[in-house]
């Protein structure tokens, strides 16, 4: 029994050390951000404010409406893909789309829809009659359409992927797929089978990425800040140039509308809930394919084959997705090289490369962007793979939600009391507070991209490893880790595109000394440098891009197959 307790107490230090690793700065920062919330005086300037209700509203309609619309498309486009191979394609076609960063793609869309951008000077003059560039709101409009259509675009692919790897998982598909041929026997056609039995499974399974694409279109900064709205601008802009204010009384007020930027993430998805849990959901949830009227089996099953998407049809969603993908990309790419370029010329009359040579001259911002997201990347995936290992399933089940826990706060949150924490360790406007600011906003992130690949792993493999003599250490190193290899590196991939997009850590953790190009790019949006914001923009993109292509190639090979079958006859 002594021998026992001594070999878990290790284990049990490890475990406590990691969980410490992650409840100190967060727990840390937020409860700075509760006694800077305490001032009374700030709460009734927030409210007494004539900019606070109209930012509310704004934010509350771009951020629902946007979370809405990414929710109802992607479960619509998963809902054409309803085999197996089906969604194995939609992941793999959707995973350069998950790469670009939020803010490189609302600059790349303010250079295609601009009064003066390519779209205008595409129908001008021929079709629209105009010598000069018009004056219609149609980037930052007052009515947030602009930060819809970003929000909306860009959490699709995250959703995609978010449920793709749930649904990819061997014992989930062998199960949908028998439960999809009894509902076929019934006489549904596949994507009404797929909608009765497929989704009401799949839903509570995305509670986490729905929630975190709430609260991060409810309170998302940067990305307004470019394409927002500025007269109302949203609550989480507002409150940003407040925090950025000499005044104390003005700094606090700041500090209160972050808080209920936090209130409303809450309340938006204690609603949502409730409304998923209505009786009405739950009568058409558990209805699945017993509701077939025995007599309408025939004449269903004659519609089944008539239902099934064609190929076309399948293909339609995620290459219209993918063409506005394109567009953007190339405005940005074509954008860095424009020079002179009067109204209504389609072509620039002449192109300059000085934007990309301004960028070479600033390559230490490059350097920067890619060492701080490889160490934030590899650390966090090295917090993620450490806890599913030692941590019990129980453990994991109550305080993995303390990773998570970030997704549902408001950036300017967290950031501003770990901010604070910076200051009391000395880290403020240093590397190491930087880096540990990007590892703890990658974590959840690499956490959703790993936790399923890890609950899925078959046991039976560390068994037959015991049999055969092999250490835990011998498993991991031979066995275990190469055949998860394709989720690790895709979980670290994922990483790094999280700490490129960074923008707000970055700036408040930095301090002004560390610049990489999300914040060079942000900087530049608000500016007349439209090639110099394009080219960070592009390489805003281009860095994560080349990891997720790395990390595909690497996930592909099969080069552990010899290694693992050292442990038995039994191929993986």
């Amino acid at each position: 029994m002594h021998s026992t307790r001594s070999a878990h107490k290790p284990t049990a230090l490890l475990l406590a050390l990691l969980l410490a690793l992650v409840a100190v700065p967060l727990l840390w920062s937020l409860a700075y951000a509760a006694l800077a919330a305490s001032d009374a005086a700030a709460w009734r300037a927030l409210w007494n404010d004539h900019q606070t209700l109209p930012a509310v509203a704004m934010g509350l309609w771009t951020g629902l409406a946007s979370a809405a619309l990414a929710a109802a498309a992607s479960a619509c486009l998963l809902s054409l893909h309803a085999t197996p191979a089906l969604q194995q394609r939609l992941q793999q076609r959707q995973a350069w789309l998950l790469a670009v960063p939020h803010a490189a793609f609302a600059m790349g869309l303010v250079l295609l829809i601009a009064p003066s951008g390519w779209l205008l000077r595409l129908l001008s003059p021929w079709a629209t009659g105009l010598a000069a560039p018009p004056p219609w709101p149609t980037t930052q409009d007052p009515w947030g359409l602009g930060l819809v259509a970003v929000l909306t675009l860009k959490e699709i692919p995250f959703l995609l992927w978010s449920a793709s790897s749930h649904l990819l998982r061997p014992e989930v598909a062998e199960r949908h797929r028998r439960e999809l041929q009894l509902a076929a026997s019934f006489g549904y056609a596949p994507r009404m089978a797929w909608w009765r039995i497929v989704w009401p499974q799949l839903l509570p399974r995305m509670a986490a990425p729905l929630l975190a694409v709430l609260a991060y279109s409810l309170t998302v900064v940067d990305v307004a800040l470019v394409i927002g709205p500025a007269a109302p601008p949203t609550l989480a802009v507002l409150a940003w140039h407040w925090l950025q204010d000499a005044s104390v009384l003005q700094n606090a007020q700041g500090t209160a509308a972050a808080w209920t930027l936090a209130a409303l993430v809450l309340l938006c998805a204690a609603a949502a809930w409730a409304l998923l849990n209505a009786r009405a959901w739950r009568r058409w949830q558990t209805r699945g394919v017993t509701g077939a009227h025995p007599l309408r089996a025939a004449s269903a099953a004659s519609a089944a084959k008539a239902a099934t998407p064609p190929v076309h049809k399948v293909a339609l969603g995620m290459a219209a997705m993918a063409l506005v993908y394109l567009a953007v990309l190339a405005a940005l790419l074509l954008g860095s090289f424009i020079g002179s370029w009067p109204f209504p010329d389609l072509l620039p009359a002449r192109w300059s490369a000085a934007a990309w040579g301004t960028v070479w001259d600033s390559r230490g911002t490059l350097w920067t962007t890619l060492w701080l997201a490889a160490a934030s990347a590899a650390s966090a995936l090295l917090w993620v793979v450490a806890w599913l290992e030692l941590a019990p399933v129980r453990w994991q089940a109550r305080l993995q939600s303390l990773a998570y826990a970030q997704l549902a706060l408001p950036a300017l949150l967290w950031v501003l009391g770990l901010h604070r924490l910076a200051l009391a360790w000395g880290l403020d406007a240093s590397p190491s507070g930087v880096w540990l600011a990007h590892t703890l906003a990658c974590l959840p992130y690499v956490l959703l991209s790993t936790v399923g690949a890890y609950g899925g792993f078959d046991v039976r493999w560390w068994q037959l490893a015991a049999t055969l003599g092999q250490t835990r250490w011998e498993f991991l190193l031979r066995a275990k880790w190469p055949m998860l290899r394709t989720t690790l590196v895709a979980g670290f991939a994922v990483g790094f595109a999280v700490s490129v997009a960074q923008y707000l850590p970055t700036l408040y953790l930095g301090g002004g000394r560390l610049a990489t190009v999300t914040t060079e790019a942000v900087g530049l949006a608000s500016g007349g440098q439209r090639n110099l914001m394009a080219a960070f923009a592009w390489l805003q993109w281009l860095l994560p891009v080349l990891v997720f292509a790395a990390a595909a190639r690497l996930g592909a090979t099969r080069r552990f197959a010899p290694k693992a079958a050292r442990l038995g006859t039994i191929q993986p």
